[in-house]
């Protein structure tokens, strides 16, 4: 089936090892709107971290935050959101600390953590291009997070705590690594397949005119819901043995690659 929409994950995939949007990948989404094809992004990031996205990419399409925790419009208005139950979200601070990481709590507005010396806390302000709003604890905001995230330096650590969180936690939330140091706990019944799942019964588009792109586990779930899917280069053999096709990395402009050779034939 042609092609009738794409939709890419962001970090490790749409933009480089140092969050940078490259020209050749803005040239490449503007090709796919010259030739009609809807684009638009999913990501672990909050709504404001998509932002810088927005306007060198002319996104007009619902966009995916919080790996499907939320739907937002191209000026970030919320459309649907789903928060941590607030049970989990205590039990996930619980979960987190043991485990030795750092802690942040994201609202659709705020990104809130404790200290502004965390070992993730430039890589994260780079990112999202915002400040934390520094805060002593999380009690106030148990019933509000839409996600909240574990970092750490220690990644074989980081990835045993994510097999602890979802035993401790079970239905009540989502838990995936967005990246290697990020653990993130979501909503539950929520990720970046139905994501795909609830674009395409909005914009009326059949999900095997879906193209998706990804690099990291929690993609897998919009693989299996879309008629392609492509991984980067940089993406684990698993991904890859997953996906349809598998491009350049997020370093070599593979983006823009799998757009040509998979998308715009």
């Amino acid at each position: 089936m042609t092609i009738a929409l794409v939709v890419s994950d962001v970090d490790g995939t749409l933009v480089t090892p140092d969050k940078e949007l490259t020209q050749a990948s803005i040239r490449a989404v503007h090709r796919l709107h010259a030739r009609g094809i809807g684009f638009t992004v999913i990501s672990s990031r909050p709504p404001f971290g998509l932002r810088m996205l927005i306007e060198p990419l002319a996104l007009a399409l619902p966009i995916g935050a919080f790996n499907g925790g939320a739907m937002v419009g191209p000026k970030l208005e919320v459309i649907e959101q789903r928060l941590v139950p607030e049970a989990a979200a205590r039990r996930s601070v619980e979960v987190l600390a043991a485990c030795g990481a750092d802690v942040w709590f994201f609202t659709a507005e705020h990104w809130l953590a404790l200290d502004a010396d965390g070992d993730y806390v430039p890589r994260e302000r780079r990112t999202l291009q915002a400040e934390p709003t520094l805060v002593p604890d999380f009690v106030p905001y148990f019933a509000r997070a839409t996600k909240i995230v574990g970092s750490s330096r220690d990644f074989t650590k980081l990835a045993a705590c994510e097999e602890t969180m979802r035993a401790a936690l079970g239905a009540r939330a989502s838990v995936s690594c967005s990246q290697a140091y990020y653990l993130d706990v979501t909503p539950p019944g929520v990720d970046k397949g139905t994501f795909i799942d609830a674009l395409s019964q909005r914009l009326a588009v059949p999900a095997a005119a879906i193209a998706v792109l990804g690099d990291m586990e929690n993609d897998l779930a919009m693989f299996r819901r879309a008629g392609v899917s492509i991984a980067m280069g940089n993406a684990s053999d698993e991904v890859k043995r997953q996906a349809s096709f598998v491009t350049g990395s997020n370093a070599q402009d593979g983006f823009a690659q799998a757009i040509d050779r998979y998308v715009l034939v």
